[in-house]
């Protein structure tokens, strides 16, 4: 059985300020829950915060980027050495928004899940497909170019620390959600894909994530599809009563 793992990603939202409070209601709502994984992965300069307020809980804290290289000229970027020191244990890797907005490619995907992995934490490697790509018949084909890029180099062995989260594009910030047919059907070619790169055996063990816009009312029915082993969580995250429901849909 594959523990599932319930990760909030905070994208560009709550202040240093206010981080404390928030894993702190975090903690206490999804402590009944210890048959799944719960991750709380936040701004860079949330990170202290985070994890003083994490001690003691289950939440684990991530990050939602690193840089490849463990230092240099790379003004505005954190080295995995740097998050690994300040304790965190995860890392979001070539989300939707980063591969829109900031010029993420495949090709830096892989470096950068090959760095984290290295340095000892576990990155959750996001893939997914646009609605033009979709209703262009291009999903096999997106989602496998992202896999074997994405992914070149990395082992069987490296997979204890992979995690890969399906965002279907079209369902971020939309309201819209993949059926959770239409979720598994991808998360099972994942796998596959996968299975092609590091073995069925090790691919089995992995966990795929679904990250389009799961909430408590649609979790349950999302997670219990047999590819689909947590959720990825955007809008929900920021309120903890919304994310301990997600979490207990898991559980």
């Amino acid at each position: 059985m594959r523990k599932k793992i319930i990760a909030g990603n905070w994208k560009m939202n709550v202040l240093p300020s206010e981080t404390a409070t928030l894993v702190k209601e975090v903690a206490e709502a999804t402590k009944a829950c210890g048959n799944v994984e719960v991750v709380c992965c936040v701004p860079a300069i949330d990170v202290a915060a985070a994890i003083e307020a994490a001690k003691g809980t289950q939440v684990g804290i991530g990050a939602e980027n690193a840089h490849w290289e463990a230092k240099g000229a790379f003004t505005g970027e954190i080295s995995c050495p740097m998050l690994v020191d300040a304790g965190v244990k995860y890392v979001i890797i070539g989300h939707s928004e980063r591969r829109q907005y900031f010029g993420e490619t495949d090709e830096t995907v892989n470096k950068r899940a090959r760095a984290v992995i290295a340095a000892g934490m576990t990155a959750i490697v996001c893939v997914g497909e646009t609605l033009e790509e979709r209703e262009a018949g291009k999903l096999v084909e997106v989602i496998e170019r992202q896999m074997n890029v994405g992914l070149k180099g990395v082992t069987a062995a490296d997979c204890d620390k992979l995690v890969i989260a399906y965002e279907p594009v079209w369902a971020i910030g939309t309201g819209k959600t993949a059926t959770p047919d239409q979720a598994q059907e991808v998360h099972a070619l994942i796998r596959a894909t996968l299975a092609k790169l590091v073995g069925a055996e090790t691919a089995d063990k992995v966990r795929i994530q679904y990250g389009g816009s799961m909430k408590p009312g649609n979790a349950a029915e999302l997670l219990a599809k047999p590819d689909i082993d947590g959720g990825l969580i955007g809008g929900a995250a920021l309120k903890a009563g919304d994310f301990a429901g997600i979490v207990a849909a898991g559980n």
